[in-house]
């Protein structure tokens, strides 16, 4: 049946597919809302302690799900470890402010290495377990993950260290965890948003096609 596209050959439907990404989506932002909880009453420090232990916990989590680590997960706590045991250490928040645009920036090497080494990009051997697309969608959509990391990761510094600098430490420290959660979370979920439109589009050929496919057979 064309409406169940999406299940045949262990293939999940689009419905699954959009609640299996939004759900990843809360998941990975999970460390981030509570380092903006933490904040909001305790300061920088703790916050700091708080995404740490968040981090560790995502991806113990993640393991205990799934009996696998995801590669993404394990990078950020990484960095989080280095870079957040820094600034605890040395007690300067100049180094936890670093953490999203190393994080960004090492996504973008990535998908950008992907485009030309391996027979898949990473977007493609993340999603083409569950969505089938020509081999130039999956570059352009490759592509344009690059240069939104690139992108958020200028802006995290910008807003980390150049932003309003008449203002305050305190008050420029409150806007950046507000640009860190709601700046890029909702960057994010715009993209993501913008990208299950073009992604949608490109399966509503597919599905046309196969409709027509299967009308020519049938005579």
């Amino acid at each position: 049946m064309i409406e169940d596209y999406g299940r045949v050959d262990g293939i999940r439907s689009r419905s699954d597919d959009n609640y299996y990404l939004f759900m990843k989506f809360l998941f990975d932002f999970f460390p981030i809302v509570l380092f903006f909880i933490a904040y909001k009453l305790h300061g920088m420090y703790v916050a700091t302690a708080v995404i740490i232990a968040a981090s560790a916990l995502q991806v113990s989590i993640h393991w205990f799900r799934h009996r696998r680590f995801e590669k993404m997960h394990i990078i950020t706590l990484l960095l989080v470890v280095v870079l957040g045991g820094a600034t605890l250490i040395l007690h300067d928040e100049n180094f936890i402010k670093w953490k999203p645009t190393v994080v960004n920036w090492l996504f973008a090497i990535t998908f950008l290495g992907s485009h030309f080494f391996g027979e898949k990009t990473v977007i493609q051997r993340m999603l083409d377990s569950n969505i089938a697309l020509p081999s130039p969608v999956w570059k352009r959509l490759n592509i344009s993950w690059t240069a939104f990391f690139i992108l958020m990761g200028v802006l995290n510094l910008y807003v980390a260290f150049y932003y309003r600098l008449d203002l305050s430490d305190q008050a420029r420290n409150d806007n950046w965890v507000n640009f860190k959660l709601f700046g890029m979370m909702g960057l994010t979920l715009a993209f993501t948003i913008a990208q299950a439109f073009y992604l949608a589009r490109h399966m509503q050929d597919k599905d046309e096609s196969v409709v027509i496919e299967q009308s020519g057979d049938n005579h």
